[in-house]
């Protein structure tokens, strides 16, 4: 189903990122995910030297020396990976599905409105806008 990921084959550069572009990336992620904003610091620290990882199929990750923290397809959003997400999990709004849809969920399926709406379902008080990302 999915191809596994070899460094040799799949990186294709990897370049380190200067200060006014770590402060251009680090804006964006706030203006992303406003929850960020108090763990920005501890996750892209100023000190630590960042740096882009291109990868095939347009792919760039951003990294420091011992782990991946973001990833982004073409020109979209960064979005952070499940590691980062577990460390910090009020990063991004969460959503909670009924029993009954997390077997098709866990399959691949999109998730629809009844699964969101049933009891067991959990959904943020506020609206969110189209395309949101969330936990």
């Amino acid at each position: 189903m999915f191809k596994k990921f070899e460094a040799k084959e799949s990186i294709v550069g990897t370049n380190q990122i200067k200060n006014s572009v770590q402060r251009s990336i680090r804006t964006k992620l706030i203006n992303t995910y406003p929850n960020i904003e108090e763990y920005i610091s501890e996750i892209l620290p100023k000190k630590v030297a960042l740096k882009v990882v291109k990868c095939q199929d347009h792919i760039e990750l951003i990294s420091t020396d011992s782990e991946t923290l973001f990833f982004k397809k073409r020109d979209g959003p960064f979005y952070p990976t499940l590691r980062l997400l577990h460390m910090y999990p009020n990063m991004l709004p969460k959503v909670q599905v009924d029993k009954g849809a997390i077997k098709f969920v866990l399959s691949g399926a999109h998730i629809m409105c009844p699964g969101l709406t049933s009891p067991g379902a959990d959904l943020p008080e506020e609206c969110l806008p189209t395309d949101t990302p969330v936990s």
